[in-house]
């Protein structure tokens, strides 16, 4: 990235909110105020890179922008009255102090006309500024689902004429929770970065923190809004404590209290005692703010009044008891009532779904079968907690807590080793390896990479199925039982599956799929160049599914209409021949079908599963039948192969 790229970055990063925000007040479209704002972007870097980056490039973004928008308005039917309006609002936009125009936006992304996960997904992205991957990330949905939602709620308030403007009061009272829960969003995803190298972003935390402060002036009355200012003034003044030299984190008891904010402790005090003096219960944030303000009186981690926080914790989980807040309580019970109590907390949880991929659950089993004298089992669970974290600072740390320990006696080969050696072998095809190692990945997440193999029981193993797979479909439960069968029998461990019964499946709807039904798919609009291609292969190769998405680029002979599979040559069709150069154009390798997606980090499949250019995975067979079966109203692709 080039000075003027990072420049640009930089400043887009800090400014697009303000922006877009100026913008909407003149053109009244959040849609249209993002494309303006885009096109102001695009002018800078052509610009700046001829005449370098100028003073004030905030500044120059906004005005080149604000031209583009008087220039549309111009264009438009409404010639005279925007003009008449655009020299009005800029002589009264001095006289604004409150709200600013960031807030307005906010109140405007968060408009009641707009679901939920929509309001969410827009202000992140337009006044949070986090990208669609961090988007995904916080919401547990793929990167596609965001754009969706992103370019649904603009469409959705430009049809509902949603104006730019401070809601009515009664209107305000309605939004107030979905403000909150999305400054709260914001400021976590600064604060605990969900990927990538650095633990916190410091601009993400400091602007929500500024507008839940002006969120607080303007809605005075309301206790949650000074419970939230008052939870992320405590949270943001241990910021300079939570970070070693090398980027690892700093658990709260070993953090240097005096370098903890003491402006921003005692405004984060301030804020709680107004929220206590409306007189309205305390809620979700009230009483967030209410433990933090316990471990900020502390002036050591030992003075730490532990029963009134796990007292705190008990009121918090009957509002809401959420899995990550049982958590949180899981750990002020170990260190209220002794690890004995907190590991049996934690262990209730252990079967929770949502908590499967939750790094800081075996963290905290970690930390307290080290507090147990159990030190190779506390290495286990950091080994696991390391493979789950999305962030490498918090992989370093956790690495660094596991190497603190004692290591256990050598007791033969590992679980990661055994799996690794298994996968390797040449006894595989490519579509079963590809289920195999879906399979035993999940276990090797799920029981800890460094377990001993000996260590491994039909016990476990049928703790991580019910917590899985418990829900799947008999088909997958039973694909899932295979690998294990088979995995088990190759380490001479025969009796893993024990207690995973194989379950009856229903009968598969065999039916060939009519050629004008495949016809008529294949011609609709909104289905993806990849699928069409996809489900013309199956259908005019009739090779099995695993078999095409198994095919690589380079095993393809386009001329000949032809292609090496793992079972010899498969051959196919016109229409087949029709997509697949367009499909392919400009590849020379990897996998043919990818995903949508790249892997996550604790994920990350084998390298001949990967795309060498773009680093996508292949595309699995769940997902390709679920768009299937999604466009075909519930057929499968098994039906393709069987067409007459």
């Amino acid at each position: 990235m080039s000075d003027v790229e990072a420049a640009l970055d930089a400043v887009w990063k800090l400014e697009s909110a303000r922006i877009i925000a100026a913008l909407t007040r003149l053109v009244h479209d959040v849609g249209l105020a993002e494309e303006l704002a885009q096109d102001a972007l695009v002018a800078a870097l052509e610009r700046w890179r001829a005449d370098g980056v100028p003073d004030s490039p905030a500044a120059w973004l906004t005005t080149v922008a604000k031209r583009r928008a008087v220039d549309h308005l111009r264009r438009s039917a409404r010639a005279d009255r925007a003009t008449e309006r655009i020299g009005y609002q800029q002589q009264a936009a001095a006289a604004e102090a409150e709200p600013d125009d960031v807030l307005r936006l906010m109140l405007l992304t968060c408009h009641p006309v707009l679901a939920p996960p929509y309001r969410v997904a827009l202000t992140l992205r337009l006044v949070g500024g986090l990208t669609v991957a961090e988007i995904g990330r916080a919401f547990l949905v793929d990167e596609p689902t965001v754009v969706r939602r992103i370019a649904a709620a603009r469409r959705t308030l430009a049809e509902a004429g949603a104006r730019f403007a401070l809601p009515a009061a009664d209107e305000l009272a309605d939004r107030i929770a979905a403000v909150l829960d999305v400054l709260y969003l914001i400021f976590n995803e600064g604060y605990t970065a969900s990927a990538g190298d650095d633990l916190i972003r410091p601009g993400l935390c400091l602007e929500a923190l500024r507008l839940a402060r002006l969120l607080a002036a303007l809605a005075p009355g309301t206790a949650e809004v000074h419970g939230l200012v008052a939870l992320l003034e405590i949270q943001a003044s241990r910021s300079a404590a939570r970070t070693a030299a090398d980027g690892t984190p700093v658990p709260l008891a070993e953090q240097d209290r005096g370098r903890w904010d003491p402006l921003l402790i005692r405004r984060g005090f301030a804020a709680l005692l107004r929220a206590r003096d409306t007189g309205e219960p305390p809620g979700r944030y009230v009483l967030q703010a209410a433990i933090a303000a316990c471990h900020a009186r502390a002036r050591r981690a030992e003075d730490t009044d532990w029963a009134e926080i796990t007292a705190l914790y008990d009121a918090l989980v009957r509002l809401l008891p959420t899995p990550v807040v049982r958590l949180n309580r899981a750990v002020a019970v170990g260190l209220a009532r002794g690890p004995a109590a907190g590991l049996a907390a934690v262990d209730e949880l252990a079967g929770d779904p949502a908590l499967r991929d939750y790094h800081l659950l075996p963290g905290v089993r970690a930390d307290l079968l080290a507090r147990l004298d159990r030190p190779a089992e506390a290495r286990r669970e950091y080994d696991r907690a390391a493979a789950l974290a999305r962030t490498a600072a918090e992989r370093r740390f956790l690495r660094r807590r596991a190497a603190e320990l004692p290591a256990a006696p050598s007791t033969g080969r590992t679980l990661d080793t055994a799996v690794a050696e298994f996968l390797g072998s040449d006894r595989h095809r490519a579509g079963t390896l590809r289920s195999y190692r879906q399979t035993l990945r999940r276990i090797v997440l799920d029981l800890g990479p460094n377990t001993p193999l000996a260590e491994i029981t039909a016990d476990s193993v049928a703790r991580v199925f019910a917590v899985a797979w418990g829900t799947a479909a008999a088909r997958t439960w039973n694909r899932h039982r295979a690998a294990v069968r088979s995995f088990g029998a190759w380490v001479g461990r025969s009796g893993l599956d024990v207690g995973l019964d194989r379950r009856a499946e229903p009968a598969e709807r065999t039916e060939p799929l009519p050629a004008a039904d495949l016809a008529a798919l294949c011609a609709r609009p909104d289905v993806a160049l990849r699928e069409r291609a996809l489900w013309l292969l199956l259908a005019e190769s009739g090779a099995p599914v695993g078999t095409v998405l198994g095919l690589d680029v380079d095993d393809l002979d386009l001329p000949n209409r032809r292609a090496r599979g793992d079972r010899g040559w498969l051959t196919w069709g016109t229409g087949s021949a029709a997509v697949l150069p367009e499909l392919v154009a400009g590849r020379r390798r990897g996998p043919l079908f990818r995903s949508d997606r790249r892997p996550a980090p604790a994920r990350r499949p084998a390298d001949a599963d990967l795309c060498p250019d773009t680093g996508r995975r292949r595309l699995s067979y769940e997902r390709a039948e679920y768009l299937f079966k999604r466009a075909s109203g519930g057929r499968t692709l098994r039906q393709l192969r069987t067409r007459g």
